[in-house]
């Protein structure tokens, strides 16, 4: 049986991983909408992926901190 914190890190592993990859699709799009000459919306789009890279550094130093 788990226990509470094993629970919790495996989930918030589970969410850092999606984040991951949404954030990787995200980029591709932004890097398809700046050839296509949207440049605001690209740079719009990599505000928001420096913001889920802060949050998913902080998701990160949960998980090893419920990990010890």
């Amino acid at each position: 049986m788990y226990d509470r914190t094993s629970v919790t890190g495996d989930t918030l592993e589970l969410l850092i991983h999606n984040q991951q990859a949404l954030r990787a699709g995200l980029e591709e799009l932004s890097l398809w909408i700046k050839r296509q000459g949207a440049t605001t919306a690209h740079e719009n789009v990599l505000s928001i992926l420096s913001i889920l890279d802060m949050n998913a550094d902080a998701i990160a130093s949960s998980i090893e901190y419920l990990r010890r």
